[in-house]
């Protein structure tokens, strides 16, 4: 599920391609680390809201919201014409925001139920053990993975050196990020 195209790869191959593989790391570590946390916290003391429907219907919709917010950001990220493949103006999401991110992202909240209703057993103890050791494995696949996407981006503004390429780039990725709503909200 890392690997698989979603919110999070489409944004660090839009910040890939705008900003350059270094300063999309802070995105890929708030990412990787975000995830576990989240899903740690549902696992341990939250499951109760992966049930219950409010919370389900205001977690889509704010998600929708920033989500949109975020394409929004992508589409108007603007390339220095200097160098397009490495320098941008304006600033990369950063750690803490890749982190939160994940409380309002629509397939981490998939990923994160899915995960913990197939490998986690209601009982004393095993389900703790079994969401730490989830934590621990989506935190280590992440990062080759992310890294991977923000290659993608990385060669894609190496083709495309343009301002302008990488302009229509970045709204073509702005609109895949929000056809990853379609899905979450159709439920």
């Amino acid at each position: 599920m890392s690997a698989t195209p979603g919110p999070n790869n489409t944004m660090v191959v839009a910040s890939g391609a705008t900003y350059g593989f270094a300063r999309t790391v802070p995105h890929m570590l708030g990412i990787a680390a975000g995830f576990p946390v989240m899903l740690v916290v549902l696992g341990t003391a939250g499951l109760p809201l992966l049930t219950d429907p409010r919370v389900h219907a205001v977690l889509k919709w704010v998600g929708a919201a920033y989500l949109l917010w975020l394409a929004w950001k992508i589409a108007n990220a603007d390339p220095d014409p200097a160098d397009p493949a490495t320098t941008a103006s304006g600033r990369p999401l950063g750690a803490l925001q890749a982190a939160l991110f994940q409380w309002v992202n629509p397939k981490a909240w998939i990923i994160a139920a899915g995960a913990l209703a197939t490998y986690t057993a209601q009982g004393e103890g095993g389900s703790l053990a079994a969401t730490l050791l989830l934590a621990v494995l989506f935190g280590l696949v992440a990062l080759p993975c992310l890294g991977f996407w923000t290659l993608i981006g990385v060669g894609t503004a190496r083709i495309l050196r343009t301002r302008r390429g990488i302009r229509l780039f970045n709204l073509a990725m702005a609109g895949l990020l929000v056809a990853s709503l379609v899905p979450a909200l159709r439920e």
